[in-house]
């Protein structure tokens, strides 16, 4: 998979791909991300990326141009499944999208600064508009960043046991359950004893009613989907 991220502020997304799981697929050749900085395609002296909107009003709107002028080159030497915008109105991130994401090979993300894009841009280039969450951040990089996470670690070959994530929460429409680990006993504190117990059917049960009790409690509405 290669994922091409396009914004103003490159800087902000070099700490994420170049620590852990996100690193490891890159060296191990699985992912492929490349940041692009927007201002290379600038018309101008300035490399200017912005300017004021149309009809008034406060905050910066992002120019059509230099966008169309990235995306048409980078789609010279690919097709690209999707070309994703990082907006807070796009739909709500879910783990049923990431799922979908997963599985194909060329994604553009764009990251929105300021207001937002030229409405232009999102009628002519934009395949699918993406939100993590009802807020708004300065940016669309972070946001970038949270969606490329969710969809490379489950690239097979990312993780060291390709079944973790297909028992993530969410994955099944429930949250996941509890987890322990050493030692036994701690304070006072104790693991199950159906943990400890070795008896694999016994703890999958376990499991599965304690994943359903905690979406119960936690998130009853994933369980009216």
């Amino acid at each position: 998979m290669r994922i091409d991220i396009i914004t103003c502020l490159p800087k902000l997304l070099e700490s994420p791909f170049s620590h852990s799981i996100l690193q490891r697929a890159q060296d191990k050749g699985l992912v492929e991300v490349v940041v692009h900085d927007l201002r290379q395609w600038a018309t101008n002296k300035q490399k200017q990326l912005d300017d004021y909107a149309y009809g008034g009003g406060a905050g910066m709107v992002m120019m059509i141009e230099p966008i169309d002028r990235c995306i048409s080159e980078l789609k010279k030497d690919r097709e690209y499944d999707e070309v994703i915008y990082m907006t807070p109105d796009g739909e709500r991130l879910e783990q049923g999208i990431a799922n979908q994401l997963s599985l194909k090979k060329n994604i553009i993300i764009l990251c929105g600064h300021y207001k937002g894009v030229d409405e232009r841009v999102r009628e002519a280039f934009v395949t699918r508009e993406i939100s993590i969450g009802d807020y708004v951040l300065s940016g669309g990089e972070l946001a970038a960043a949270v969606l490329s996470d969710a969809i490379i670690r489950l690239i097979p070959g990312v993780l060291s046991d390709e079944t973790s994530a297909l028992t993530d929460s969410f994955q099944d429409n429930l949250l996941a359950p509890p987890v322990y680990t050493r030692p036994a006993e701690y304070k006072g504190m104790k693991v199950p004893e159906v943990l400890l117990s070795g008896h694999q059917q016994k703890i999958e049960d376990w499991r599965a009613q304690k994943s359903i009790e905690r979406t119960k409690d936690r998130r009853p509405d994933l369980l009216e989907e």
